[in-house]
């Protein structure tokens, strides 16, 4: 699994928001995008996913161009702020509807999903109940729900305590461990450097420069 950004930019109206984008990503690693917010950080997980197309440049993965051999990535998982869920469904009702749209899944992955992020407690209750961190929490089940090779987590520890935030590290290294591409925007420096094995850091849609963290 490898996934090629090559000169990419995204103008929008009169903004420029990506900037000559150029990475190169492989499976099993986890890629954290740092920056302040509007560096760039959602638009490039936003462009990898397929929801907007690049003003110039292209992204290929496994050899296939996205908006040109493929509309969006064959097998993809994707949390952005505020995970779209049904309020008046519980988590397993939630993931089950997604697992139809994807085809099916088997309802021990849905339960397995469940315990991992931490709301085997709570799998029953509906989600318009839910702390923020709890609907957190069953964005990130929705994001890797079907086992994608690519998943792109935007915050994901947002509104998540202490020890929540160790579950979801964990899934998260997990993840990578099955050499998949995880792609995770965090604005917590500490807690990137926790989960990142390449971290990307972006200012006003550029790449200002790349490093190793601390899960190489």
């Amino acid at each position: 699994m490898n996934i090629s950004i090559e000169h990419v930019t995204k103008k929008i109206k009169n903004a420029t928001v990506l900037k000559d984008i150029c990475l190169e990503m492989k499976g099993g690693t986890v890629y954290g995008l740092q920056g302040k917010n509007g560096s760039g950080k959602t638009m490039l997980m936003r462009a990898i996913s397929g929801l907007i197309r690049p003003t110039s440049g292209r992204i290929v993965i496994n050899g296939e161009q996205l908006h040109k051999n493929i509309s969006i990535p064959r097998s993809i998982g994707l949390l952005l702020e505020n995970p779209s869920l049904l309020p008046e469904y519980d988590a397993s009702q939630n993931l089950k509807l997604l697992a139809k749209m994807q085809g099916g899944v088997p309802e021990e992955e849905i339960r397995q999903l469940i315990r991992d992020v931490g709301l085997e407690d709570a799998g029953h209750k509906k989600v318009e109940k839910y702390s923020l961190g709890m609907k957190q929490r069953l964005g990130i089940a929705a994001a890797i729900l079907g086992s994608p090779d690519i998943i792109l987590l935007d915050e994901p520890i947002n509104a998540i305590d202490g020890e929540g935030v160790e579950e979801i590290r964990s899934l998260i290294l997990s993840l990578k461990n099955e050499k998949r591409i995880i792609i995770v925007a965090c604005h917590d420096k500490e807690e990137m450097n926790l989960l990142a094995d390449e971290i990307v850091h972006l200012r006003d849609g550029r790449i200002e420069g790349q490093e190793n963290g601390g899960a190489a």
